[in-house]
């Protein structure tokens, strides 16, 4: 009985092992965070409340997005508007440096 012991506990251990080692939030507890404050910071209350956390907590959440695709996009972008311009040389500069810049 003696030699069972040992194995028996860290039977038990690795059985419930999962429940304490959850410490950090789930992505839906985060979620729930994220929606709770904003309707807290947007004051609802009742059933509106209920209508924003219900829509907040089933929406998808948006990819996260890449710097360097963003940047892209943005000088296609402005590529595009000084073409349509027809601007050149030094107007054509200035334009695209305030255009990405802001």
């Amino acid at each position: 009985m003696i030699k069972l012991a040992p194995t028996l506990a860290l039977g038990l251990a690795l059985a419930t092992g999962s429940a304490f080692a959850a410490d950090e939030p789930t992505a839906q507890q985060n979620k729930m965070k994220t929606c709770n404050a904003e309707a807290g910071k947007k004051e609802l209350k009742g059933d509106e409340r209920k209508a924003f956390m219900s829509s907040c907590l089933s929406a998808k959440a948006e990819p996260p997005v890449d710097p360097k695709t963003a940047q892209q996009n943005k000088m296609k972008t402005c590529n595009a508007e000084a073409g349509k311009k027809e601007l050149k040389g030094d107007e054509r500069k200035a334009f695209m440096s305030s255009c990405l810049k802001g």
